[in-house]
């Protein structure tokens, strides 16, 4: 375990807890973040110094064990319990291991002089730091809660037992298996096997492995001890001896800590997380654009476009009506008079800048509650119980900010098209045939003049059996009434078709509405859920 490889994996725990927030359970996030602080203060310690703690039940003969170690009395060892009150720290070697102690808040100290090997063993102890904890099972308060902080802190467990109590519930329940990652930095002892026989010692290190194995630590070395003959402390020593020598084992029982963060906060992640566009929210559009009034705008688009054909193609004679027609747009607000939109965003967000489109009714807001509980449901399907919460509260509409949203969208969107060629075609000939039909007119007005001051009569031409002054007056009349009625039916067709493209244009502000206001939070809830699950991933892996 590389220095550099531990610091990676406790910046990705570390962002993992930012990006996940108030997502991840309370309990497992706290105890990852103690993990983020503790790498960071147990690598900022220089030296090279190994933590090793005696742990055990009351009675289990740590002190005696520690004593053995040390190779003086510098534990207290007594028969009243509990006896150890406070840590005591042995340390060998010659480099200081002040701070560090200070950093375990162990104030009893001793510095172990002379040969630093434990006799009969390899190697030698210079760098470790050994403790003597208090009984984690004490019935004093004070001295668990003791015995529980510096566990937390050292970097090997050296779990003490005997063979009364090897099997103790408290140890392998709320130790040992809580640790199961640990197992790199584990041993156990079974001590005071000289009460026992030789097949009784097989048998309860036998039955103390099946245990250790069943609380996840299969290849946990259990070494059998007697502080009182010196059996098994060379095998201990040695122990002792290697993990000081590897000068790892900080970092692999930081590295083990956050793994066990790291998997207590795994289950609180989904695997994946769908994948959601408005463009593909076709249900969640159509309820925001019933609720904007896009199907009203679209009516008064077709109108307006049908209005604007009869002006530009109706009869002439009676085409001057339609100025004093209501136009659909601009009684909706949502024409400048020019022809075209011109709404500034400070025009929208004053009274003056918003349209006269009816509210949504309670209809078209259910819908829209429908359509956003639905993308919260299909987005937060797989995702666990937080996260789907915080979707469901990112998709529900933000209320007057959806509707000045949805109406300046509206209001921002061009209603306007170029207008039809067929409409200048229509409307020259139009004028032409109504030119026709007043010349044809004022023929006969001048025919019937003469006739009436008794002049003598103009040979009139004639068009089969009819005069050309008729022919003129009557076609030009029932052609222009006959093309109005063409362009009336035409401007129906092209109505339609500017009301479609009209929707499309509105559909697409509508969209861009639902992207900023319901999908864009929803989006950022998932993308925090696939950054904390890809840094957790990342953090697992050391």
């Amino acid at each position: 375990m590389t220095a550099e490889a531990l610091t990676a994996a406790s910046g990705s725990l570390d962002a993992a807890l930012t990006s996940g927030g108030d997502e991840l359970p309370e309990a497992p996030a706290t105890r990852a973040r103690s993990v983020v602080t503790k790498v960071g203060e147990r690598t900022s310690l220089v030296g090279g110094h190994t933590v090793v703690a005696l742990a055990g039940a009351t009675g289990s003969g740590k002190s005696s064990l520690f004593n053995a170690l040390v190779g003086s009395d510098v534990a207290q060892v007594g028969a009243r319990r509990p006896t150890t009150s406070r840590p005591t720290a042995a340390i060998w070697g010659d480099e200081p291991a002040g701070p560090l102690l200070d950093w375990l808040d162990v104030a009893t100290r001793h510095h172990v002089a002379g040969d630093s090997a434990v006799e009969g063993t390899v190697g030698s102890l210079d760098g470790l730091v050994l403790l003597d904890l208090p009984d984690f099972d004490s019935r004093e308060t004070s001295h668990r809660a003791e015995a529980e902080r510096v566990l937390e802190l050292v970097d090997v467990f050296v779990w003490v037992t005997d063979p009364q109590k090897y099997a103790d519930a408290r140890l392998h329940d709320d130790y040992v298996s809580a640790l199961a990652t640990h197992d790199a930095v584990t041993v156990v002892v079974l001590n005071q096997v000289d009460r026992l026989g030789d097949a009784d010692v097989a048998k309860c290190v036998t039955d103390l492995k099946r245990l250790m194995g069943r609380d996840g630590m299969p290849d946990a070395p259990v070494i059998p001890t007697s502080a009182r003959t010196g059996r098994g402390i060379d095998v201990l020593g040695q122990r002792l001896s290697n993990a000081v020598s590897g000068s790892n084992a900080a970092r692999t029982r930081l590295a083990a800590d956050i793994r066990q963060a790291t998997g207590a906060l795994r289950p609180a992640v989904s695997d994946t997380e769908p994948a959601i566009k408005a463009k593909g929210e076709g249900e969640l559009v159509d309820a925001l654009a019933r609720a904007a009034g896009v199907p009203t705008v679209v009516a008064a688009v077709e109108r307006d476009y049908r209005m604007q054909a009869a002006s530009h193609t109706g009869w002439p004679f009676t085409r001057w009506v339609q100025r004093f027609k209501p136009r659909p747009l601009r009684r909706l607000r949502l024409d400048d008079g020019r022809g075209a939109i011109s709404v500034t965003d400070a025009d929208v967000r004053s009274v003056l800048g918003r349209s006269s489109l009816p509210p949504p009714t309670p209809a078209a807001r259910a819908a829209v509650d429908l359509a956003t509980r639905r993308l919260a449901e299909r987005a937060g399907a797989e995702l666990p119980t937080r996260w789907g919460d915080a979707v469901d509260a990112a998709a529900a509409p933000p209320g007057h900010a959806m509707a000045d949203a949805l109406d300046q969208a509206v209001i921002s969107t061009s209603l306007r098209s170029r207008t039809p060629v067929w409409w200048r075609v229509v409307g020259i000939v139009q004028l032409l045939l109504a030119l026709v039909a007043v010349a044809g007119l004022v023929w006969v007005l001048v025919l019937m003049l003469l006739g009436w001051l008794q002049f003598p009569s103009i040979e009139t031409p004639m068009w089969g059996p009819l005069p050309w002054p008729f022919v003129l007056l009557v076609g030009g009349l029932l052609a222009g009434l006959l093309l109005a009625i063409v362009s009336r039916f035409l401007a129906g067709i092209g109505a339609r078709r500017r009301g479609s493209v009209i929707d499309g244009r509105l559909r697409d502000s509508i969209s861009t509405v639902a992207d900023e206001q319901i999908l864009a939070p929803v989006s950022r809830i998932l993308e925090r859920h696939r950054e904390t699950r890809e840094h957790l991933d990342a953090a697992a892996k050391v």
